[in-house]
C-alpha cells in the first residue's frame, strides 16, 4: 500500500473509497478506475469500510517477515484450491467394447463358450530338459567381496537353490498338490484362460459368497493354494464363506496370451468380468494385488454395479490430485498421516528406493521381449531374475544377506512359481503388461475416475509402495476398513496367507454392514 496516498485521506469519504478501489489504485501519477469497480463500490457500507480499514492497518504494523508467512500461506492456499480444481476433475468413462476380440485371427461369428475340466501336468519330458538345461550351464560369476544381494542375486545362493530344484524339488508332487483344486479352462474373447474354482460344502446356516482372486507378478492363481482353504471353511465369528475363483490373468500360469497389442489392465479388468459372468456372478467380491489390484480397480470403477467390495493388498490412488497430496503430505508427514507415516516419508528415502528396485520395471515397460529371449532360453537365469523380486519385495531390508529377502517365502513356493512359468513359455507375455500398462489413454482417464465401490485396504510392512488412506480415498470413496501391518509383503498369499484370509472375513463383514446401512437409509 501507498502510505503517503492513504494517509492523506482525511475523511471517511475519502478512506472509504480508497478501499474500495485500492486494486486498481495506480503507481504512478493520476487516478485509474474501473467502472465495475465503481459499480461494486456502491455495495460497501460504513461497518465493511471500518473492517477493512482496521485489517490493512494491522497487516501494515506487522514486520516483513511475518508479511512475507502470510503471503506464503495465501499463496499455499490458492494452490491448493487451484490443484483441486485442476486434478479432481472426474473423467468420463470412455466407450469400450466389452467383447473386445484377443485371441488369434478375426473375431468368428460362433464363439466357444464350453468350459473344460483342466488338470496340471509337470511332464516328464518338461522336467528332463529343465534339469538338462540347469546341469549344463555356464559357470556363474561369483559375487564381489563382501557383497550379499546388494547387486542382485547372489550366485552362490543361487547355486544351492538350482541344486536343490535339480536333486529336491519333487515336480509330481508339487504337481498333484495344487490338482487338490478343481481347474478349468474357458475362452474368453477368444483366450483360453485358467482358473481354480472351489465350491465349499453347503453348512446349515453359512451363507456362500463369490470371491474373484487375482495375483500379480511374477506369479500365477497358485498363489493362492494356501489361503483358498481357509476362505471356503467356516469359520467362528462369520455366517459366511466363500466360493473361490483364483485366474490366471491372461499371458500368465496356465491362460493363454494375446498375439495382439492393447491387452492391459483395464481390459483384463473387462475379461475378468466376463469370466464371473460366464460362471453365473452377476454380483461377486475381489480380493487382489499388484497388476492384479490394477485390473479390481477398472473393474470396480467401470462396473460398480457387479462388485459388491473389493480387497485390495496393494492399494493404490493413481488420480492425479492424490500424486500432488503424496508430495504435500511431505510437509507434515505425521500430521497427514497418523498410520505408518515412515513408510513413504521422507520422500527422498521412498525415491531411493524406488530408484534402486525400479529397474526391472523400466526394462519391462520398454522392451520386454528383449530380455525375455535370455529368460524363455535358461531356466537358471529365469529362476535368478524371479526370485530376485520375490525377495526384494517380501523383505527390502535383507539386501546384506546371501538370499535377499527369499528366506521369508517357502522355497517350494517359490520353485511352484518358477516352474509354471518355464513350462508355459510365459514370462514374455506376462512382462509385456508393463509396456502396455502405461500406453493406452482409457488407463489414464480411468484411473481419474473415483469409485464407490466398498474397499478394504491391507498394507504389509514390505508390499511395493504405500499410500496414507487419506490418498487412498481420492479413488476409493468408500474405504470401510484398513489395516496396517508390521510384517508381510507382496505375495501375501504365500507369506501370510493365514493373515490374509482373516482380513478378507474381517472386510466382507464390513461391506455387507456398508450394504444394509445403504439399504436401509434407501427405505
Amino acid at each position: 500500500m501507498n502510505n503517503e496516498r492513504y494517509s492523506g485521506l482525511k475523511d471517511f469519504e475519502d478512506r472509504s473509497y480508497y478501499v474500495k478501489t485500492r486494486r486498481i489504485w495506480p503507481l504512478g501519477d493520476g487516478h485509474a478506475h474501473s467502472s465495475a469497480i465503481a459499480t461494486g463500490a456502491a455495495s460497501y457500507n460504513e461497518t465493511t469500510v471500518r473492517l477493512e480499514l482496521k485489517a490493512l492497518t494491522t497487516i501494515e504494523t506487522l514486520n516483513p517477515d511475518m508479511k512475507a508467512l502470510i503471503a506464503t500461506f495465501v499463496a499455499i492456499i490458492a494452490i491448493i484450491a487451484g490443484v483441486r480444481l485442476v486434478f479432481n476433475k472426474e473423467h468420463q468413462i470412455p466407450e469400450l467394447d466389452l467383447q473386445r476380440w484377443w485371441g488369434s485371427g478375426s473375431k468368428p461369428e460362433k464363439q466357444d463358450e464350453s468350459i473344460r475340466p483342466f488338470k496340471i501336468d509337470f511332464n516328464d519330458s518338461m522336467i528332463s530338459d529343465l534339469k538338462q538345461r540347469i546341469k549344463n550351464r555356464r559357470r556363474l560369476t561369483k559375487p564381489l567381496e563382501g557383497i550379499q544381494s546388494e547387486y542382485g542375486m547372489n550366485t552362490d545362493y543361487l547355486e544351492k537353490i538350482l541344486t536343490y530344484w535339480v536333486d529336491k524339488y519333487d515336480f509330481k508332487k508339487r504337481a498333484e498338490l495344487l490338482n487338490i483344486f478343481p481347474h478349468y479352462k474357458t475362452k474368453i474373447q477368444g483366450l483360453d484362460l485358467h482358473y481354480i474354482h472351489v465350491k465349499p460344502k453347503a453348512t446349515k446356516g453359512i451363507e456362500v459368497l463369490p470371491l474373484l482372486m487375482l495375483h500379480g507378478w511374477p506369479s500365477s492363481s497358485k498363489e493362492f493354494v494356501k489361503v483358498i482353504p481357509i476362505l471356503t471353511t467356516p469359520k467362528e465369528g462369520y455366517n459366511f464363506i466363500f466360493e473361490v475363483v483364483a485366474a490366471d490373468l491372461p499371458g500368465y500360469g496356465f491362460s493363454e496370451g494375446t498375439n495382439k497389442p492393447g491387452l492391459n489392465p483395464l481390459q483384463i479388468g473387462i475379461m475378468m468380468r466376463n469370466l464371473m459372468l460366464r460362471l453365473g456372478h452377476k454380483k461377486f467380491y475381489i480380493q487382489a494385488g499388484d497388476w492384479g489390484s490394477q485390473s479390481a480397480t477398472h473393474m470396480a470403477t467401470l462396473f460398480p454395479d457387479n462388485i459388491l467390495g473389493y480387497h485390495n493388498n496393494m492399494p493404490v490412488s493413481s488420480r492425479l490430485i492424490s500424486h500432488f497430496k503424496l508430495l504435500i503430505g511431505s510437509l507434515f508427514p505425521s500430521l497427514i498421516d497418523s498410520d505408518r507415516p515412515e513408510r513413504v516419508y521422507p520422500l527422498k528415502n521412498h525415491f531411493k528406493y524406488l530408484l534402486r528396485e525400479s529397474g526391472y520395471f523400466h526394462l519391462q515397460s520398454t522392451k520386454p521381449d528383449t530380455v525375455g529371449v535370455a529368460l524363455s532360453d535358461s531356466p537358471s537365469g529365469l529362476a535368478a531374475y524371479m526370485m530376485e523380486k520375490m525377495a526384494i519385495c517380501s523383505n527390502r531390508d535383507q539386501l546384506d544377506t546371501p538370499h535377499g529377502g527369499l528366506a521369508s517365502l517357502d522355497i517350494d513356493d517359490v520353485l511352484d512359481t518358477v516352474t509354471i512359468t518355464w513350462m508355459n513359455e510365459c514370462i514374455v507375455t506376462s512382462m509385456r503388461l508393463y509396456a502396455e500398462g502405461f500406453s493406452h489413454p482409457e488407463i489414464f482417464i480411468v484411473q481419474n475416475i473415483p469409485t464407490d465401490v466398498p474397499t478394504a485396504a491391507v498394507k504389509f510392512l514390505y508390499e511395493v509402495t504405500y499410500q496414507p488412506d487419506w490418498i487412498l480415498k481420492d479413488k476409493f470413496r468408500n474405504l470401510v476398513r484398513s489395516k496396517s501391518y508390521d510384517f508381510g509383503g507382496h505375495f501375501a498369499g504365500i507369506h501370510t496367507p493365514d493373515v490374509l484370509a482373516d482380513d478378507v472375513f474381517a472386510s466382507v463383514k464390513e461391506f455387507i454392514k456398508f450394504h444394509r446401512t445403504a439399504k436401509n437409509k434407501s427405505t
